[in-house]
């Protein structure tokens, strides 16, 4: 496209970018908050405001995380709107679907969706959609949530671990998924047999390698058969949902080469950090499923890089710092979940730089694989026609993690003192950077106008 005749709201001039092409030299115009126009460095765009980046800055899409847990409303003490989307604007994320847990309501019918965007609203520093809930008895309420534009549905096959989020038995799954597939509706999982986990050692104490014992990768596996074959009877989509087995990957290959509507995902912390390094009694590790070997850290790295997994999110799930009992250290009694919204670009930048893996792999894995699975159409790229957000991201500064300086509401995390590589220097939405001291100016995102 040939814009240098045209003059745009915006134009940003980056000798370096990451384009759907590769990383190149381009000069990007906005015009009402989309992108305008795509050119090589050297043309003469005009804007009424023009921002050069820095040599040492490259310009990517804002990131759009599909997995997060907002919390609100309910447990708004965990995390809340406000405090996760600023987050998210820190990290150079521009889009965050939000899980239907663990709020109270859980988001399972129209009503509870309604009761969740007013909690939202006014609160957003980014923009912001919603998976829906399968839960038993709400099969009625799947088409509803759907066309009230919940991105899919997310259920689990074993305890979530609140009361009101129930799992789906073998029987449920396959009868939900034939509702979904019936209008075309997505169903995520996550994917942990229940018989297996049941059969296993329960966790307790402080030794990281007795929890892992207790959710083990059989388990997974097993589930993630599970939902294969309910794929294959149903023709239903399905993704898989922050994978950490690297076992099951072989089986899900095989699926999609069948041609089965499957995507799969993996989170920053199962690329990151190992079981065996995992300190006495440090419960921020804690996750379901959990962190596993570094042998098999590295063959997720190798899933990732042959495409056998599409995504990188970062399943954030955050609680008050007394509900991951690091006054005792007990695996068995602490909340499992890893918080880490804000960190998921340089810790898997960090990574996967030390394996020879360039900038664009990233920007795929973080962006536009994850905007292409949820139906994001106009997010995750840089491109004519997408949204005008972006991520002006320094690869090559250094950081040490401190938690207490993070946006999210509680300050826990595993990376905690953790030395990174990359650092966000501003974030975009839709042609402004965000300004988390000045009113959000996030929206609501609805499925297939988005």
């Amino acid at each position: 496209m040939n814009g240098s005749d045209r003059r745009f709201d915006l134009v940003l001039r980056a000798p370096r970018a990451v384009t759907p092409d590769g990383e190149t030299a381009v000069c990007v115009g906005v015009t009402g908050g989309r992108i305008r126009a795509v050119e090589p460095l050297a043309a003469a765009l005009h804007g009424a405001r023009v921002v050069e980046l820095a040599a040492d800055e490259v310009l990517l899409p804002g990131l759009v995380d599909t997995h997060v847990h907002v919390n609100e409303p309910g447990r708004t003490e965990w995390e809340g709107f406000e405090t996760a989307t600023r987050a998210a604007a820190a990290g150079g994320v521009t889009t965050v679907l939000d899980m239907p847990l663990n709020s109270i309501p859980s988001t399972v019918d129209v009503a509870a969706l309604e009761v969740k965007k007013k909690a939202a609203d006014g609160k957003c520093s980014v923009d912001v959609g919603f998976w829906g809930g399968a839960v038993p008895g709400n099969v009625a309420d799947l088409r509803p949530l759907h066309e009230a534009g919940v991105f899919g549905f997310k259920c689990f096959l074993l305890d979530s671990g609140v009361p009101e989020f129930p799992p789906l038995s073998a029987g449920e799954l396959e009868e939900h998924m034939r509702e979904l597939a019936g209008f075309g509706g997505l169903m995520i999982v996550h994917a942990e047999d229940p018989v297996t986990i049941a059969g296993a050692p329960q966790p307790h104490g402080g030794h990281y390698q007795d929890f892992l014992r207790s959710r083990p990768s059989s388990a997974e596996d097993r589930a993630i058969a599970t939902v294969i074959e309910t794929t294959r009877r149903t023709g239903a989509r399905t993704h898989v949902l922050h994978l950490s087995s690297a076992d099951a990957v072989p089986m899900l290959h095989t699926a999609r080469a069948d041609g089965l509507p499957i995507t799969v995902e993996t989170c920053p912390h199962y690329l990151s950090f190992d079981a065996e390094a995992v300190a006495e009694g440090a419960t921020q590790f804690k996750c379901c499923p959990p962190i596993r070997g570094a042998s098999n850290r590295e063959r997720l790295w190798q899933a990732l890089a042959a495409g056998d997994i599409d995504c990188v999110v970062s399943d954030h799930s955050p609680s008050t710092p007394e509900l991951k009992r690091l006054d005792v250290g007990d695996f068995g009694l602490a909340w499992g979940g890893v918080s880490s919204l804000q960190l998921g670009l340089p810790a898997v930048w960090t990574e996967a730089r030390a394996r020879g893996h360039a900038l664009s792999d990233v920007v795929r894995w973080m962006a536009g694989q994850p905007a292409r699975m949820a139906g994001l159409r106009t997010k995750g790229r840089l491109a004519v026609g997408a949204d005008a957000d972006f991520c002006v991201f320094a690869p090559d500064e250094p950081f040490t993690v401190d938690a207490a300086r993070l946006h999210h509401r509680n300050p826990v995390t595993p990376y905690q003192g953790r030395r990174l590589d990359g650092v966000v220097r501003s974030t975009w939405l839709r042609g402004g950077a965000i300004d988390t001291a000045s009113q959000p100016r996030g929206r609501f995102l609805i499925r297939g106008a988005a």
